[in-house]
């Protein structure tokens, strides 16, 4: 995954740039595998790992949940891989949830761009901290089921 994920431009934008270097990546990775949570997201056609993914519910309300720590290779970026994943992602929460939130920082435009294309509504900028991490400003995003068509 750190083959992956070891890429400067992945993170530009994100609270923690410096998470390219082996050793701030082996932090994220840590929580993420504590979170019992993430996703792995792997090429169906070469099997090559190309990114990752999770639900969570820090900042969620009540009957919600959250999808994020979302990154992809740089070279799957501008294509159809982030919606078919959050497809999947929402299609499968909906099961069960009746709204999913998303948190995006603030300087990750292209995110909050991606996030907008696919349905979700902007609601709120709040400081949280979201998963052993210290509070920090946030835009929240959310989508309802019944307001799911794709």
């Amino acid at each position: 995954l750190f083959l992956c994920g070891g890429d400067k431009n992945i993170w530009a934008g994100h609270p923690n740039p410096d998470r390219y270097k082996e050793e701030q990546f082996k932090i994220w990775f840590s929580v993420a595998i504590n979170s019992e949570s993430a996703l792995t997201i792997i090429d169906k056609n070469n099997h090559e790992i190309i990114g990752s993914t999770r639900f969570y519910f820090e900042g969620s309300p009540k009957n919600a949940i959250s999808i994020g720590y979302t990154f992809l290779a740089y070279k799957c970026w501008g294509g159809a891989i982030n919606l078919e994943l959050k497809k999947i992602m929402l299609d499968y929460a909906f099961k069960t949830f009746p709204s999913v939130w998303f948190h995006i920082s603030p300087a990750n435009i292209r995110s909050q761009k991606a996030i907008l294309k696919i349905g979700a509504q902007f609601i709120k900028n709040d400081n949280v901290a979201l998963t052993a991490g210290k509070p920090i400003l946030w835009k929240f995003y959310k989508i309802d089921r019944d307001d799911w068509i794709i």
